[in-house]
């Protein structure tokens, strides 16, 4: 049975009082686009939102979701993939591979992701989910997984086909977990680069336009418009932002960073290691353990908001022998009564048991039982 317990850190909440250092708030600016989310990387909060949650085409931006989970199959880079004769040919953009073609997976995830290549998407899917179908099957699971709610794949490259949606607000969960990848957020990141004979440039301008980009990828199709997923890094704060159907999405995407690095600023909210508190000890050696954070969080955050705090804890008192480094509860963060994040609590020391105490104890039982 978990149990809530509010406590104020000391030393966490202290930026509270800080001066802002930007300007109020201001009102978010107009966009082309029909849907759109600007997200804080660190939290997943939602800073902007409109029409977020409705489930339109996507396009290429489909990629994302199809390079993630080819990296978390388990198969290497290095890899060297043979070109089947359906995987080429394929309709739209493409990097132009031929039946019998060798050709790494490296090559193929940049291509996929930089040139937006369809029949590097239909490679990587059949080399790495043994089919085509099968590779999307495990492409919905991953969205089930990150809480990808108004999201179905029917195809690794993004084609219109029914079925094949998603929302800004989902696109931005998934944007979320290829930031967490690092040699996704590598390959998103990069200009370009020429791996064999091919030279690869990204298709994302903001690269080159917008101070901080740090990807992630773009899209098109007539009947879905422009779609962009996009990430932006400055002050320590990394913001996402998505557009589904925006004509003017170069302009959306600047026109809400803007304003996102104009009206929030990072604050630090947990450091891995950091101590948090202490919890009493039953049948130790010691009478208590400290308790640390298990994990480093840095929020997004406007001038004048506030955190509060609450841990969730497994047992209210622990059991020796405590391991360091076991997860003892959470620590749950709050702006304006809704949860923010949550951050694991851990064991910041080993806890024997206490033997010796234990073996008085029995010995007091026997003498008492022998004496009958």
């Amino acid at each position: 049975m978990k149990r809530l317990f509010s406590v104020l850190l000391a030393g966490m909440l202290v930026w509270h009082a800080l001066p802002a250092v930007r300007a109020e708030g201001t009102a978010p600016p107009r966009i082309s686009a029909a849907s759109a989310v600007l997200m804080d990387a660190g939290t997943g909060r939602v800073l902007y939102e409109k029409d977020g949650r409705t489930s339109r085409l996507i396009a290429s931006t489909t990629k994302l979701m199809t390079a993630l989970v080819a990296l978390e199959s388990g198969h290497r880079l290095e890899e060297v993939v043979t070109v089947a004769p359906e995987w080429a040919g394929v309709e739209g953009s493409s990097i132009y591979l031929r039946p019998g073609e060798e050709i790494t997976l490296e090559a193929l995830l940049y291509g996929l992701l930089l040139r937006s290549g369809n029949d590097a998407a239909l490679a990587i899917a059949g080399h790495c989910g043994g089919t085509v179908e099968d590779f999307v099957v495990q492409m919905n699971r991953k969205a089930r997984e990150l809480g990808m709610k108004d999201t179905g794949f029917a195809n690794p490259n993004g084609l219109d086909a029914e079925g094949h949606r998603s929302s800004a607000y989902d696109m931005a969960l998934l944007a979320r977990a290829c930031l967490e990848n690092k040699e996704l957020a590598k390959i998103a990141a990069t200009k370009s680069i020429t791996l064999g004979t091919r030279t690869f440039t990204n298709h994302n301008k903001l690269l080159w336009r917008y101070e901080g980009c740090v990807g992630l990828k773009t899209g098109y199709t007539e009947k879905a418009g422009r779609t962009l997923v996009s990430a932006a890094k400055r002050d320590g704060m990394t913001l996402i932002c998505v557009t589904l159907n925006a004509p003017s999405d170069w302009a959306d995407h600047t026109a809400l960073f803007d304003w996102g690095f104009a009206n929030y600023q990072a604050r630090p909210l947990s450091r891995a290691g950091a101590r948090a508190g202490q919890l009493p000890v039953s049948g130790g050696l010691a009478p208590v353990c400290p308790v640390e954070l298990g994990a480093d969080l840095t929020a997004a955050l406007a001038p004048g908001e506030t955190v509060e705090t609450a841990w969730e804890l497994s047992e209210a008192v622990l059991a020796a022998p405590v391991v360091q480094g076991t997860q003892v509860g959470e620590i749950m963060y709050y702006v304006n009564l809704e949860e923010l994040a949550r951050v694991p609590l851990v064991a910041g020391t080993d806890v024997p048991c206490d033997l010796a105490g234990a073996s008085g104890w029995l010995n007091g039982i026997w003498e008492r039982i022998s004496g009958l």
